[in-house]
């Protein structure tokens, strides 16, 4: 099968949409499918895959680094109009997802959406636009956009029925990303505590994402703030030495250190910033529970990858991790409530028995649902549906 992927965010970009892309592509390589990438270019970046291809971009940095498209391009049309393609597969409903569209009517072939962003909570990185009006935007033209696919693919079940209270009609297939297992093989717990100084006896709270305002990242600072500080904790629970460590980067980050510094926790936090992708199983396996607070996420692949290792996770119960999660099983799903949060990682921290009891079902439910090869036999599935539909079969 011949495949083209239309994204609109693609390498370096380390961010969700990448890792979904790189995922399957890997995965559909792998079993003898040729994919096509259409992305933005990025400056500076040579691609080594041969069957990535770049349209013209505008380099922009609103918050963090992220260039748009221009979605037109006579070199990118005269590569479309030879290659024969089977399926196209867009990631967004705008810029290069009106190119899929196009071409999916140009060649007679099936157009495949996955609907990755709750966009309601983007509104943030839409300058000088009210943010009601541009969400009210944003989700009118993904759902026409939705209801004029071939198939809607969505990474949780979870998001279905906002979809659907957002007018999506056509029927929506929940189908994660999944993990590349052989990235997350041969850890060493040992490297990354050595490197940042962690004591064996410390116990490491961990968050990896990126550091801006729909992560709901100042919560989970402010829910820790009584377990990092140095001061005895308010809970009648059993202090431990604690570190959290943060993985990530965005324009949120002067500001945490700043709050670290007035809530007298600085000695407890570490920032990492972004980590290499083939450094990050190393973070995974130094730590030992994972926290997570974002309310804006589809699917939730890093706090996935933290189940696939093992680790027991708190997260503020939302769409994306609740369909990831069973709640008091392989972690703890809360409200967003930071006493709340604060005391379901307490209980962890204080109970090893939970914390590996927890950590063995997070990679037991990962490991046999949430694969990539798992995650791509659904993915064929709903391409060999579309493909048999539109040729009348």
């Amino acid at each position: 099968m011949n495949i083209a992927i239309f994204t609109n965010n693609y390498l370096p970009n380390p961010y969700g949409v990448t890792v979904s892309v790189e995922t399957f592509r890997a995965e559909l390589e792998k079993r003898g499918h040729t994919v096509y990438i259409f992305a933005p270019k990025w400056k500076g970046y040579l691609d080594e895959n041969p069957n990535v291809f770049r349209y013209p971009s505008i380099d922009i940095e609103f918050k963090f680094r992220f260039p748009l498209p221009l979605p037109f391009s006579w070199r990118m049309h005269k590569v479309l109009k030879k290659l024969k393609i089977d399926i196209v597969h867009a990631q967004h409903p705008n810029l290069l997802g009106a190119v899929a569209r196009n071409w999916a009517k140009k060649k007679k072939i099936p157009l495949v959406f996955t609907w990755h962003t709750l966009y309601d909570q983007y509104t943030n990185f839409i300058p000088l636009v009210p943010k009601k009006w541009a969400a009210n935007y944003i989700i009118k033209k993904a759902t026409d956009y939705a209801n004029g696919a071939n198939a809607v693919i969505a990474p949780t079940a979870s998001i279905i029925p906002i979809l659907r209270k957002w007018g999506v009609k056509k029927e929506i297939i929940p189908i994660a990303t999944g993990i590349k297992a052989g990235e997350f093989e041969n850890t060493d717990r040992e490297i990354v505590r050595k490197k940042l100084n962690i004591a064996k006896d410390e116990i490491v709270l961990f968050l990896v994402s990126r550091l801006t305002g729909e992560k709901n990242i100042e919560f989970v600072f402010r829910a820790l703030r009584n377990i990092l500080a140095d001061s005895p904790l308010e809970s009648g629970l059993s202090a431990r030495k604690v570190k959290f460590l943060v993985a990530g980067d965005g324009y949120l980050l002067p500001e945490l250190k700043k709050y670290c510094e007035k809530a007298e926790i600085s000695n407890s936090v570490i920032f990492a910033g972004l980590i290499p992708h083939e450094e990050v199983k190393n973070y995974f396996a130094a730590t030992d529970i994972f926290v997570y607070g974002s309310q804006s996420e589809t699917q939730g692949i890093i706090p996935l990858e933290a189940m696939y290792m093992g680790l027991p996770i708190v997260a503020v119960n939302s769409t994306g991790i609740s369909s990831l999660m069973l709640n008091k099983a392989n972690g703890f799903l809360v409200r967003e409530d930071e006493r709340e949060f604060s005391d379901a990682v307490l209980k962890l921290i204080n109970d090893p028995e939970l914390r590996k009891r927890f950590g063995e079902a997070s990679g037991k439910i990962a490991r046999e649902n949430f694969t990539s090869e798992v995650c791509t036999d659904k993915l064929l599935k709903v391409y060999d549906e579309a493909i048999n539909n539109k040729n009348g079969k």
